[in-house]
């Protein structure tokens, strides 16, 4: 998603792109994620900056290709006590609160927003300005408007393999493309050319696992997260949240893969739910089947009903900035060519604002 969306900024001020990419369509995190523009538990300052102009570029996308199915559905955090709605409260206490569009909102008021949720709970930390987009297909869409413009060529089952001199690549089939400038875009793939460009790279590989299901038969109006995702952001960070932690660690299969619910509804009524997070590599083969237990168990909870059948599980792999405070990692490595990767959790929320960044420091 991040090369795509450097590919729809250059054309949209007007360049010519050939966008290379080593695989037939795209396989890797950006079709293997939630598709959350998630906008509530960024760091303050400059990454929130950067996610909220995120979600405005997408929303102006979104109206322009429907096929992404941008929706702007907001998310609920449900806490379950007070100790939960505490940090919950916290969020509320900070100075940018209200440009993410919290709300604390009673169990009664949960309901009304999404009345799928239907379990057990004391409230839950609204965020309006989250979104969602459909990831499997969204790149898709976004190619084909691309082509459109006519300044758009798609070159699958290519790999670049070399940077020849300033502003030109070949790519594994021996053929040289040359341009006004070069943007990689690598994702998770940090090996090869990446490492010979950039040996000292900050930057780590990040796995996950996830799960969608068979259609849930209602519509979840919103994209749901638990408590356990206050762990995981740095929105929620301070004396609140280290008191629940110390009073209230996470359940042992939880902590041992690091693991929240974040969970979507997607166009054909199933859902999206995650995720897992495991640092060190290599990173094994398989999927394993606790945090699957573990997370329908949750997902239970909340819906107060049987989760709908599995229907698919998978696992992915995402770049990030080893100095989790960055966003991403850019730098201009020969002349003319910029190397763009390692947004982490954070690639489909940010890539248009990223992209619009690029340029902007390129000067396109």
């Amino acid at each position: 998603m991040l090369g795509t969306m450097h590919a729809w900024e250059a054309v949209g001020r007007g360049h010519e792109v050939v966008h290379i990419e080593r695989e037939a369509e795209a396989r890797g995190a950006s079709v293997r994620n939630f598709g959350l523009v998630w906008v509530g538990g960024r760091a303050g300052g400059a990454e929130l900056e950067t996610a909220l102009r995120a979600r405005e570029l997408w929303e102006d996308i979104g109206a322009r290709v429907p096929g992404l199915g941008f929706r702007a559905n907001g998310s609920l955090t449900v806490v379950r006590d007070e100790a939960e709605r505490a940090v919950a409260e916290a969020a509320l206490r900070r100075p940018d609160a209200a440009s993410r569009g919290f709300k604390l909102l009673d169990a009664d008021e949960v309901r009304d927003v999404n009345p799928a949720l239907r379990g057990e709970f004391a409230g839950a930390l609204w965020c309006e300005r989250d979104a969602a987009v459909e990831p499997r297909t969204a790149q898709r869409a976004l190619r084909e408007a691309l082509t459109a413009s006519g300044r758009y060529t798609f070159l699958a089952g290519r790999e670049v393999r070399e940077v020849v001199g300033a502003r030109a690549v070949r790519d594994d089939h021996g053929d040289l493309h040359e341009g006004d400038a070069v943007v990689l875009c690598t994702g998770a793939w940090l090996g090869g050319l990446v490492r010979e460009l950039v040996p000292d790279l900050p930057v780590r590989r990040v796995r996950l696992q996830m799960m969608q299901t068979a259609p849930l038969g209602e519509a979840l109006t919103t994209s749901v997260a638990d408590a356990d995702s206050f762990r995981y952001y740095p929105a929620y960070d301070g004396p609140e949240l280290d008191e629940w932690a110390a009073a209230r660690p996470q359940a042992p299969v939880a902590a041992e893969h690091r693991m929240q619910l974040l969970m979507v509804q997607r166009a054909d009524g199933g859902l999206t739910i995650g995720d897992t997070h495991e640092y060190d590599a290599p990173f094994g083969f398989d999927v394993v089947e606790d945090p699957y237990e573990h997370l329908a168990g949750v997902v239970e909870g909340l819906l107060g009903r049987p989760l709908p059948a599995v229907r698919r599980r998978w696992a992915g792999v995402y770049a990030q900035c080893t100095d989790t405070s960055r966003v991403v990692h850019r730098q201009q490595v020969r002349d003319g060519v910029w190397l763009v990767t390692g947004p982490g959790g954070r690639g489909m929320t940010c890539s248009p604002a990223l992209a619009e960044e690029t340029a902007n420091e390129i000067g396109w």
